[in-house]
């Protein structure tokens, strides 16, 4: 005889494999969770990294001098959590020999249990400045220092091997692949970091608590037994049958610990998630559950994740981490397979249970039966009832048309929520880029395609094209490495806040390095889709066009960082539609992208 075990990755709004079922043997961890004793009531040893009060008007002060790194988001959230004491025993970014270990074995250079690379990358320029026993501001996004790395390591990963060990692929389909190789700078510095200030949040205060505040909390509360649910998605009827039964079984109270930092690109936003989960709570027995917010930078990691996830709870105090199938896993790849089977997260933990200081806990899918109006483990389930699911997409579907969502499946107050997010018919924001060289014919396709559309729609388009953002927005940059990428990140961010607020954003640089270009993707794919077209028409032809010779003064040396001439033009490798300029009229490749974005829902047919 088996049992069930969840698929818990949860994935969109709900997922599609949420009623998935897999089977182990009865003596699987289900089991023998609910007798086994309490590894660790609030957790294992903390190293928070803060300096003491007294010192940090000092350092503050010393950091303005120092050469400076402001941080991206992934990395805020990293130093987020290791200022907290969230990723304990880590003192800072990894060193080349932990590096090393972590990637090849899961493990720090002293042995210890850790799975998930945590670096700081940098530029080769940066790198160059700086040698070991430098130290370097980390500021935020304004240039707030909010601590000092100690320079301990300067190294130069293979990032290709980083991504076969760590993700099991070189497919960039997989969001954490794909900002490993579009995304990450060539250099890691290691070391530890001195905490000066935590980033700034204003939203949600209440919610953000620190691992010591957690524990305090627990402590103050009388919590001795709490299993931690980590989810990145809006919460249903199911997540609550099954939160509610695996707290039950196991005698112990609930954490639901949702990660607000990066997650995958789509994923509904977090201020939506959170007001859901704050809604969703009045559903549990009062006294049962604490909701509390984890600034978690996912890597959708799959099996490494899961044990990631365990270890970082159990510094917040849980005793259980609850543990599903394809856990933290982002899908298919581009060959239609998932990137991990079903079973490898549940093995990982199953393999390390012993030293990770912290109960996993598998736990049957709650299926609904219509036959019986009522939620019931998977394994419980006859050849007899009625079961039924509501996926994602569906979900979504529900909401864009204003359609009826079966009231087995959510809760009204959750819904309601949804709905104002997601108002019925609201486009759903999006940008072409268009990518190529000086005469490949970007801006004239682009200007077909909006003509072509605006023949049957009156949605408003916003064009940022390469020589009019040069103009205005860009005015003053040149043509360096750096003045270029910074030229499509301001391009690109105009171009996500279109996007964010349901608008259409038609982007016509010729943007030549596949780095600037991720960035671009990742700053859209936050708030909506992210087209990429690359129009590849040959360097010959795009010097037959050029009236304004500028080819022909590149070629005699009197215009120096010309693209395709002296400065390299890196080819896309995957974009959404690749494009001859010189194949056909503008008109007949305009319809080729309309046709595209009708595939893809983002127009109407």
């Amino acid at each position: 005889m088996s049992q069930i075990l969840p698929d818990l990755l949860l994935s969109d709004v709900t997922d599609e494999a949420l009623f998935n079922q897999v089977a182990i043997s009865e003596s699987g961890v289900t089991d023998r969770v609910a007798d086994a004793p309490l590894i660790a009531p609030h957790g294992g040893a903390l190293k928070e990294l803060y300096l003491p009060a007294a010192e940090v008007e000092a350092w503050t002060r010393r950091s303005a001098e120092l050469p400076g790194v402001d941080l991206g988001i992934r990395q805020l959230c990293d130093l987020e959590l290791l200022l907290s004491g969230a990723f304990s025993p880590l003192e800072g970014f990894l060193t080349q020999r932990d590096y090393t270990r972590v990637v090849e074995e899961l493990r720090l250079a002293d042995g210890t249990l850790w799975p998930m690379p945590i670096t700081l990358d940098v530029s080769e320029a940066f790198a160059a400045q700086l040698a070991p026993g430098s130290e370097v501001a980390l500021r935020d996004l304004q240039g707030v220092p909010l601590a000092v790395l100690e320079v301990q390591d300067i190294y130069r990963p293979d990032l290709q091997h980083e991504a076969l060990k760590v993700f099991g692929t070189l497919d960039r389909t997989h969001p954490g692949v794909a900002a490993l190789l579009e995304r990450t700078r060539p250099v890691y510095l290691g070391g530890r970091v001195r905490g000066i200030q935590s980033p700034a949040h204003y939203d949600f205060g209440e919610l953000r608590d620190t691992p010591r505040g957690l524990r305090a909390w627990f402590k103050a509360n009388g919590w001795s037994r709490i299993v931690a649910f980590q989810t990145r998605n809006p919460m249903h009827r199911a997540h609550r049958e099954l939160t509610l039964r695996a707290a039950q079984q196991v005698g112990a109270k609930l954490l639901i610990q949702p990660s607000v930092g990066l997650t995958k690109p789509g994923d509904v936003d977090h201020y939506t998630r959170v007001r859901c989960y704050h809604a969703l709570l009045a559903e549990y027995p009062q006294g049962d559950v604490k909701l509390s917010l984890l600034p978690l930078a996912m890597r959708m990691g799959g099996p490494r994740e899961a044990l990631w996830h365990a270890i970082i709870r159990k510094n917040y105090g849980a005793s259980h981490f609850i543990v599903g199938r394809d856990h933290a896993g982002p899908g298919k790849g581009a060959d239609g397979q998932p990137f991990y089977g079903a079973y490898e997260a549940q093995e990982l933990l199953e393999q390390h249970q012993a030293e990770l200081g912290i109960h996993i806990v598998p736990f049957p899918a709650m299926v609904y039966a219509a036959n019986r109006d009522t939620y019931l483990p998977s394994n419980e389930v006859t050849a007899t009832d009625d079961v039924r699911d509501v996926s994602g997409t569906q979900l979504r579907q529900f909401l864009h048309d204003g359609a009826e969502i079966p009231a087995w499946f959510s809760f009204p107050n959750v819904v309601k929520i949804l709905r104002e997010r997601h108002p019925v018919h609201a486009p759903r924001g999006f940008a072409l880029f268009f990518t190529g060289l000086s005469g490949a014919g970007k801006s004239t396709i682009a200007q077909a395609v909006i003509a072509q559309w605006l023949e049957h729609s009156s949605r408003p388009v916003t064009v940022l094209d390469g020589d009019e953002v040069r103009k205005h927005l860009s005015r003053g940059l040149g043509f360096s490495r750096e003045d270029r990428a910074a030229n499509v990140t301001r391009i690109a961010y105009v171009a996500s806040e279109i996007v964010r607020h349901g608008g259409v954003a038609i982007c016509a640089p010729i943007a030549p390095y596949a780095e600037d270009r991720a960035e671009a993707r990742a700053l859209v794919e936050a708030h909506g889709d992210f087209i990429e077209i690359h129009v590849s028409t040959a360097l010959e032809v795009c010097e037959s066009r050029d009236r304004k010779g500028l080819y022909a003064q590149a070629r005699a040396g009197k215009i120096s960082h010309f693209t395709g001439i002296s400065d390299p033009y890196e080819v896309p490798e995957h974009p959404e539609l690749r494009l001859d300029g010189h194949a056909a009229e503008p008109v007949v490749l305009a319809r080729q992208i309309l046709a595209l974005l009708r595939d893809r829902g983002l127009i109407a047919g």
